[in-house]
């Protein structure tokens, strides 16, 4: 394999009515983002206004890559990541964020992978007191409350596959996700396939909740990565310009790795949020620094997590034919990003 995860997750329209630029193709190199004067690069970035979905940003905001990295970023605000795809397609974005739920558009060829910006642990399955749910394999016959087309959704498709469960095996409701809140806690279903910090409010309802199945339970084989993508064109059309803010990426999430805590409180400023609001946001990820990200990448462990995920999406229903991850993911492009400047 060549070298080198709370999203996705929510599917809704655009927090704002974007006026976004057409993406000029009359440069020579591919790029809409080189100014003929050899001034800074501007790259239209897309994000999503919640802790993972912005912290990099915020932070190479903040600590000056940007500007050290000869690059302006033109940032705007997304509330999934499909909308970002459409948009790298149409040439209004040049870079973007996904979460593990919209895996499968870079799976599809729709988007190349730049790098992987954290690992989500928060998806669980959880099962009632008294259901008589106490492993995956438990869930047959049972009813589940799951919303469709989510990183709980893939969380209760893995805990299926390892009981050696099909989908039909257990009695599916789908729902919005604040419904499965409702259904779980008032008993209406024997279990649910969801996320923190939503089984917080759970756990307040329904005290002596089972969790069946966990995040952590498949890593390293097997993890949900967000991650940071492009235009296909752009990354071959200009490889130097995807390294450069590449880099700029790697930086940002070496600095979170190293000031977890601190990394929260510069999200929430970013996002003209309260000081606390997103406290204790990193307790449901997994941070990794850019050199074992290499070196993950290098021994085909990053390679493996999205050919994994693809396996997911094709038995949901979502990818009927996936191409290979180091089709789409741009692992020796992420090893070379930055050398210069972190040497």
């Amino acid at each position: 394999m060549k070298s080198i995860r709370a999203v996705g997750r929510r599917t809704a329209g655009l927090l704002l009515a974007l006026s976004l630029v057409s993406f000029a193709t009359s440069c020579g190199d591919g790029s809409s983002s080189d100014t003929a004067d050899g001034g800074p690069r501007k790259v239209k970035f897309g994000y999503i206004a919640d802790y993972s979905g912005s912290v990099a940003l915020a932070v190479a905001q903040k600590q000056g890559l940007w500007k050290k990295a000869g690059i302006t970023p033109d940032l705007k605000v997304f509330t999934n990541g499909p909308l970002q795809v459409q948009a790298l397609g149409s040439g209004n974005l040049d870079f973007g964020y996904l979460g593990p739920g919209a895996l499968w558009l870079p799976a599809s060829g729709r988007a190349s992978i730049v790098s992987v910006n954290m690992l989500g642990l928060a998806d669980r399955v959880i099962a009632r007191p008294g259901s008589g749910i106490e492993k995956p394999a438990d869930l047959k016959g049972k009813k589940v409350a799951v919303a469709e087309g989510t990183s709980g959704d893939m969380i209760l498709d893995l805990a299926l596959s390892k009981a050696g469960l099909k989908p039909d095996d257990v009695k599916r409701v789908a729902m919005d996700a604040s419904t499965v809140v409702t259904a779980f806690s008032s008993g209406q279903v024997d279990a649910a396939a969801t996320w923190y910090p939503l089984i917080d409010t759970m756990k307040k309802k329904v005290p002596g909740l089972k969790e069946v199945s966990r995040t952590e339970d498949y890593y390293p084989e097997l993890t949900f990565p967000n991650v940071f993508v492009t235009q296909p064109k752009l990354a071959s059309g200009n490889p130097e310009l995807v390294k450069n803010v590449t880099g700029v990426l790697k930086q940002a999430g070496d600095w979170i790795a190293a000031h977890p805590e601190e990394s929260e409180t510069v999200a929430a400023d970013f996002l003209k949020l309260p000081a606390g609001h997103l406290k204790g946001s990193t307790k449901y990820v997994k941070i990794l620094p850019s050199s074992e990200l290499t070196e993950l990448g290098k021994d085909g462990t990053v390679d493996g997590w999205f050919d994994e995920l693809a396996g997911v999406f094709n038995r949901m229903g979502k990818l009927p034919k996936a191409g290979k991850a180091s089709d789409y993911y741009l692992g020796d492009l992420y090893a070379e990003a930055g050398k210069t400047d972190r040497s």
